[in-house]
């Protein structure tokens, strides 16, 4: 028989267990409910795949023949590929480099002297400079013209004349065989 005289004495524990378990559980259910809210909005600022396809375009040089121009897209830019003949490797090497505008070498925008490799948008506002088609005007120095503004680039990619501030850029690349490159 139990003594209802004396209070009974409760050490608070069994309660305190109770509820620090609740608690937890609670908050345990709210960050999985908040990471499964959330996660389709962090996976939305990944790049598309389609996206993430066009980082790198691969090309077969093989077909070029010398003197041939080609141009391939990539990341939704034009990119001109020249297969120089050796006067305009001549040409290009021979220029008196402090004389323009943005100084450049031939040496330094080129892997193999034989391949230039350039994005094909005009650096004055974004135009695409004419001289990679058959007929097409390619100014004074034998390169491109773009004719909305003017601006003349040579067998290199460099600026001649007109209002472009820079040169033609040459994108990242890397020759994968002796015929093939991958760009990006």
């Amino acid at each position: 028989m139990t003594d209802l005289s004396q209070p009974h004495v409760s050490s608070g524990h069994e309660g305190e267990t109770r509820r620090d378990f609740l608690v937890l559980t609670a908050a345990s259910v709210a960050a999985v409910g908040a990471a499964v809210t959330i996660w389709p909005f962090v996976d939305s600022l990944n790049p598309a795949k389609d996206t993430l396809a066009l980082s790198t375009t691969e090309v077969d040089l093989a077909p070029v023949q010398v003197g041939q121009r080609l141009t391939v897209a990539w990341r939704g830019k034009p990119i001109f590929i020249d297969h120089r003949p050796p006067e305009e490797i001549k040409a290009a090497q021979d220029v008196d480099v402090a004389s323009l505008r943005d100084p450049q070498p031939d040496s330094a925008r080129v892997k193999k002297p034989e391949w230039l490799i350039v994005v094909g948008v005009c650096t004055h506002l974004g135009c695409i400079p004419l001289g990679n088609k058959q007929g097409d005007p390619r100014g004074p120095f034998g390169g491109w013209f773009c004719p909305c503004h003017g601006s003349i680039y040579d067998t290199s990619g460099r600026i001649r004349q007109g209002p472009a501030p820079l040169n033609l850029v040459v994108p990242p690349y890397d020759f994968t065989s002796a015929t093939a490159i991958k760009i990006g």
